[in-house]
Formats: C-alpha cells, sequence, structure tokens
C-alpha cells in the first residue's frame, strides 16, 4: 500500500512537473515577441494555433538572423510577416499598404485628376489576382504600342507583378514623368505567351465616364463607362433628363466592359431609376446586415440594360437591382461576379490595410460573387468582336445593341 502512495505521488510530481516544462516552453515560444512589444501578452490564439507551427515561425526567424549573409532588419521582417497574413487569406482583394504605398494610395484618393502621365488603359483585377486590360484608351501609348482588351500585366520594368494583390499599387508603378518609358510585359491569353512592350509615358486624359445619346427616334441610349467618379450620379442625372426632353419612350443603359467604381455613385443611379424598396445589400461573417433603400419615385420608362464578361461590382449592383426588381431586362452575356466589399484602415505608423469585410446580395437575396448575373437574354458578339472592347464593335455589327433595340421597340410601339 505504502508503496501505491508513493506511485501515485511520484506520477502527481510528474504530471504537475510537465505541465510546468509545457508552460515554460509555450512561454518562450512567445517571449522574443513579448520583448518586440510588452503590450501584446499573446500574439497567438494557443487554442487554435499548432504548437509546431509557433515553434517553426521561431525557427525560420532565428535562422534568418542568425545565417542570412547580411544585416537583418527585424522591423522589415515583421512588415513582410504582416503583408503575409493578408496573402495567405486568398482574396486578391485583401492586402497590406507600406507607408509609402498608403501615402501614395491616399493622395490619389484626394485628387480629381481629368489629365495623368502614364499609358491609358482601363483596367481591373481578375479572379487570379492578374491587372488585366479592359480598354486601351484611343490614341494612347498603349493603343499605340499594340496592348489589347485581355492582356494581363505580369511586369513592370521587369519587376514581377503578378503577386501584388492591389491595381492601384501596380498602376502606381506604371505612372512616372512625362516622357519616360515604362517596360510593360502583358501575359496574352489567346496567344499564350508573354509580350514585351516599351511604352512612353505621355498625359493622357481620362476617358469620359458617360456618353448618352438618342437611337432610333425615340430611344435613349446611355453608356456608363466606369462608376470610378464621384460626380457619376450627378452626371448620369443630367444626361438622363436630356433625354427626358427630347421625349424618349424607352432608356438602354450600356455597363458591358464597366469594372465598376464607386458604391455610394451608383446606389444614388438606382435610387432614380427604381421604385420604392431594396437596392443592395451587404452582410459581414457575423450576418450583420446593411441595407441601400430607393425612395417610392422612379423612372416610368422600359429599360434594357446591356452587360458582359467585364461588368463587375458596381456595374453588377446596378444591373442585379434593376432585374430583381422588374424594371428592365439584361442583354448580353454573363457578369463578372465580383460582390465584395472592401474597407480601407489606416494603421498607426501610417502603414494601411484593405480588407474585405462583407458580401454585396442583390434585392432577392443572391450574392453574386465568383458566379456573376445571368442575363435575361443571352446574346454573344460574333467571333470577329469577341476580344475586342465594346467601343471598337462597329454600330452595325453590336448584335446586343440591336436585340435590345429590337426589345424596346416592341414595348413602345
Amino acid at each position: 500500500m505504502y508503496r501505491n502512495k508513493k506511485l501515485i505521488a511520484g506520477i502527481i510530481v510528474l504530471m504537475i512537473l510537465t505541465s510546468v516544462a509545457t508552460l515554460a516552453i509555450s512561454s518562450i515560444l512567445f517571449m522574443d515577441f513579448k520583448q518586440l512589444n510588452p503590450e501584446y501578452s499573446i500574439i497567438f490564439d494557443p487554442q487554435k494555433v499548432g504548437k509546431e507551427n509557433i515553434e517553426k515561425f521561431n525557427k525560420v526567424r532565428t535562422i534568418l538572423k542568425e545565417m542570412y549573409y547580411a544585416e537583418v532588419d527585424e522591423n522589415k521582417m515583421i512588415e513582410g510577416a504582416i503583408a503575409g497574413m493578408t496573402q495567405s487569406l486568398g482574396d486578391v482583394y485583401t492586402v497590406y499598404y507600406t507607408k509609402e504605398q498608403m501615402q501614395k494610395l491616399m493622395e490619389i484618393s484626394s485628387k480629381s485628376e481629368e489629365v495623368y502621365v502614364g499609358i491609358g488603359v482601363s483596367v481591373m483585377m481578375d479572379n487570379n489576382g492578374l491587372l488585366t486590360v479592359v480598354e486601351p484608351f484611343d490614341g494612347s501609348p498603349a493603343a499605340e504600342v499594340g496592348i489589347i482588351q485581355g492582356d494581363r500585366i505580369v511586369k513592370v520594368d521587369g519587376e514581377d507583378v503578378t503577386f501584388i494583390k492591389d491595381e492601384d499599387l501596380i498602376i502606381n508603378k506604371i505612372k512616372g514623368p512625362e516622357n519616360t518609358f515604362v517596360n510593360i510585359t502583358v501575359f496574352r491569353p489567346s496567344e499564350g505567351r508573354n509580350i514585351e512592350f516599351n511604352v512612353q509615358r505621355r498625359k493622357v486624359k481620362y476617358a469620359l465616364n458617360l456618353r448618352s445619346e438618342v437611337l432610333d427616334g425615340n430611344i435613349g441610349y446611355i453608356r456608363i463607362l466606369s462608376f470610378n467618379d464621384r460626380q457619376i450620379s450627378r452626371i448620369f442625372n443630367e444626361a438622363l433628363d436630356k433625354l427626358l426632353a427630347k421625349g424618349i419612350k424607352g432608356l438602354i443603359i450600356d455597363v458591358r466592359d464597366n469594372p465598376g467604381g464607386y458604391y455610394s455613385g451608383v446606389v444614388k443611379i438606382a435610387d432614380r431609376l427604381l421604385p420604392e424598396g431594396v437596392i443592395v445589400y451587404t452582410e459581414d461573417k457575423n450576418k450583420n446586415q446593411q441595407f441601400e433603400k430607393s425612395d417610392e419615385t422612379e423612372l416610368g420608362l422600359p429599360m434594357v440594360v446591356l452587360i458582359n464578361g467585364n461588368s463587375a461590382s458596381a456595374s453588377e449592383v446596378l444591373a442585379g437591382a434593376i432585374k430583381d426588381h422588374k424594371k428592365g431586362m439584361l442583354v448580353g452575356t454573363r457578369t463578372f461576379g465580383k460582390g465584395l466589399v472592401q474597407e480601407i484602415i489606416p494603421l498607426n505608423d501610417g502603414s494601411g490595410i484593405k480588407v474585405t469585410t462583407a458580401r454585396y446580395f442583390t434585392p432577392s437575396g443572391v450574392c453574386i460573387h465568383g458566379i456573376g448575373i445571368e442575363p435575361d437574354v443571352e446574346v454573344k458578339l460574333d467571333d470577329e468582336y469577341k476580344d475586342l472592347p465594346i467601343s471598337k464593335v462597329p454600330r452595325g455589327d453590336d448584335v446586343q445593341l440591336k436585340t435590345a433595340l429590337e426589345i424596346l421597340r416592341a414595348k413602345v410601339q
């Protein structure tokens, strides 16, 4: 019996010592981080992060500090780890900005430039995080050297930019002093190869974000090239008022090749067109919802919205709301499928992070992210035009526009 008691006591002591050792090891694993900033008592949640990963993190950090051939800047290492955290999410829209990048971003967003120095292209991020040319502007340096719609920009001055998941950061590398040259390497999917262009930076006037006219006597036509203008709702309303003054009986809204832009602008445009009800709502991971709604005033005309695979984000908000409210028909091909909300959050040292915080939903409760919106009437362009921007398709051969006109003629006669 005495021996059994001694054995049990020994086991208890061993268990206590083991627990103390485990706690000591855990403390050592976290020690480096606490010393860097004592404010943080826990860097990783031990309930969610495996001990082996913490050990590996510290091991790699130690190896780099002790064995890398040059002096190691630990602050840069930590900043790189922060950037790596955002990239690990696999979301092309969640991005870390250094202090310098954040400053440049804020400078650009605060300006309302009509002219800039660059190569003259409209771009958007594809679902693989590659900066894709939507359209080179007429007479631009990019158009002159032969850059075309669908080209993926993979290098700028020899630097691989495929790992940079933010279009503004890449655009900032492309811009520069007037009359200097920038080397752009693109991947052209139609040819399956990389092509290199040496492009002269010049002053480029932003393409007009909206164009309007009357077609076939009484059909209004408004093409919104981008919502990336804080005045876009005012510009739209002025164009629509002029068309209404001319006695139009139907309206075509063309958002083909429109990569999106300001959320507030598209909400105001939708409010002008739709009856009372939900325009769009967002939902975060905690199921918190925020609704944008229209008032009781609406446009009392039949409408058609033209869409294609480059209609993204704000364009999809407008198309989805019009479709769900049955205020108009969608004609063309399936949209791009970007239905995520981003927020830019400044950090204390001047750096920042752009993080996806929620998803968009159409009034009927559909999240179109990664799926897109199906048209009511699918119409594909002829093969000879399928790889061209809409602006390069001859009006007489634009079968999508012809279909929209046919639909509206049947309604207004």
